[in-house]
């Protein structure tokens, strides 16, 4: 079994890739090879209604990013397309689970049997498949002969009486379908289809901007695009600093690693604690949260230029905040430079969680914090353009600007747990207003303390987590940094805004030190 070439995997018309030399028929295994897997790709449902010459252009791109999902696994494959349906043969378990997230896939058949294409053989084999599962439940037979001489319906007859025994027939809405397929060389048999993600090939459609929140819905809003063949950058507007960096990144990682197959998409992280200081000095109070969305569909739209994207994709559900009302979606549109699309306008927010769960991202956007909701008082649901229009010209787009200019970009899939660890977990500095805890035996701390810090066991901190302030961020030191490390990193992952001080105590000390902080003790 052969890898593909590195030609094959650009997306090349694919003939047969890596195929094996043609076994008899008399000495077929009545099973696949062993620690092999034998799976049938059906196309999804669109496929058919297009022209020729689309599906030939819409299976190129499916079996690159096929081929792409299968050298995810690390193990060796063949990927034949010569037939309507696409073959896999795989040695990895995960094949046929990391197949079924490859927009384009209806479904995946998992071949349990290949035997001599003769009906005996077929019955036989069958019989002593599924009877099994077929007793006291209601069954099928469907066949497919693909060339020679056998007879699809001789097989569902023939195989279908064979399994009738403490089973009933019911070719309507069987409890059970068993399928045979029958080819020039061989007879495939099985039972069990997983579900595909359907829609189109991813890149098919061009490329987007998605605006990334972490919440529950733009991961959503981002993925229903994936699925309609539009392949996606990220655009990640951060008023929160390294831990909801860290957070958006891991959801970020799951629509990546999981749901792009064939592209590599780039997370461009934009600070946006600057422009918005710069906003809230100038802009009414009860108008930010507009102008703010402003904002961003202008930072998504400066990215889209340079990456030659051809809309914006927003997560936004009507009348779901305020700055999600009919008035205020029309008054903050004419910020994007593209077209703005809304997959989800129509969604109920039980509806966006249930699919986010499908997805993968939930678990992760359920313990992001709300950073965007920075209006204190009551904010404006019926805003119009002229009025925001006014607010919007009171500021210096250079600030935005220059936020963009001097944005992140990260590979999204090239990136390690390492990388998605170290580099949010430890600070440098106590940033203003933060609490610093100290998780030293109280001998230590008593002995010397940064000032105002407070003293906590590490235990007692994690039991009595839910205590935390998620809107205070903290900064836990120990003798060397790594023992806190672990805690912090825990506790990010239930949402708080907790780093450790890199270096630990003598880190913190040499820092107080150089910014003129001191105490009695010690």
């Amino acid at each position: 079994m052969t890898n593909p070439t590195p030609d094959a995997r650009t997306g090349a018309p694919d003939g047969r890739t890596g195929a094996r030399s043609d076994v008899s028929a008399d000495t077929r295994t009545a099973r696949p090879a062993s620690g092999e897997r034998l799976l049938i790709v059906r196309l999804a449902g669109e496929f058919t209604i297009k022209s020729r010459r689309t599906q030939q252009t819409l299976r190129r791109v499916l079996v690159r990013n096929l081929r792409d999902a299968l050298d995810s696994t690390g193990e060796p494959y063949e990927l034949d397309a010569q037939f309507r349906h696409l073959v896999v043969r795989s040695g990895s378990e995960r094949a046929p689970e990391v197949l079924t997230r490859v927009f384009g896939v209806s479904g995946i058949s998992v071949v349990e049997a290949v035997v001599a294409p003769r009906l005996d053989e077929i019955v036989r084999v069958g019989k002593e498949l599924f009877h099994p599962r077929v007793v006291g439940r209601k069954y099928a037979v469907r066949a497919r002969v693909r060339g020679g001489r056998l007879s699809s319906r001789d097989i569902m007859v023939e195989l279908g009486a064979a399994l009738n025994p403490g089973a009933k027939v019911d070719l309507d809405d069987p409890d059970v379908t068993v399928h045979v397929e029958v080819r020039e060389n061989e007879a495939w048999l099985f039972a069990e289809q997983l579900d595909g993600a359907g829609g189109l090939p991813l890149g098919v459609e061009g490329n987007a901007i998605a605006l990334l929140s972490g919440g529950f819905d733009s991961p959503v809003a981002a993925w229903l695009m994936l699925k309609r063949g539009v392949a996606l950058d990220y655009v990640f507007c951060n008023l929160g600093g390294a831990a909801y960096e860290r957070a958006v990144l891991q959801v970020a990682k799951v629509l990546a690693d999981d749901w792009s197959y064939g592209t590599r998409p780039r997370l461009h992280v934009v600070d946006f604690g600057p422009v918005v200081d710069h906003m809230q000095g100038l802009v009414r109070e009860r108008y930010w949260q507009v102008v703010l969305k402003r904002l961003m569909y202008r930072a998504g739209s400066m990215v889209a230029a340079q990456r030659k994207s051809q809309a914006i994709v927003t997560g936004e559900a009507i009348g779901q905040v305020s700055s999600q009302t009919l008035h205020n979606l029309r008054a903050i549109e004419p910020a994007a430079s593209l077209p703005v699309f809304r997959p989800l306008l129509g969604f109920d927010k039980d509806e966006i969680i249930a699919r986010a769960r499908t997805i993968g991202t939930a678990s992760l956007s359920e313990k992001v914090k709300e950073y965007c909701a920075i209006t204190p008082g009551k904010p404006v649901t019926a805003a119009s353009v002229e009025v925001v229009d006014a607010e919007e010209a009171k500021l210096d787009l250079s600030i935005l600007e220059r936020a963009v200019a001097e944005r992140k970009v990260l590979d999204v899939r090239a990136l390690t747990p390492t990388d998605l660890h170290e580099p949010y977990i430890f600070t440098d500095e106590i940033p203003p207003d933060a609490v610093v805890i100290d998780c030293r035996p109280e001998a230590q701390y008593e002995a010397w303390h940064f000032p105002g810090a407070i003293h906590r066991d590490e235990y007692d901190l994690l039991r009595d987590a839910k205590q935390l302030d998620r809107d205070q961020t903290y900064v836990l030191v120990c003798a060397a940094g790594l023992r806190t490390a672990h805690l912090a990193e825990m506790l990010q992952r239930e949402g708080y805004d907790v780093y450790s001080f890199r270096g630990g105590v003598r880190g913190l000390r040499k820092w107080a030190e150089e910014h003129g902080v001191t105490t009695d003790a010690g």
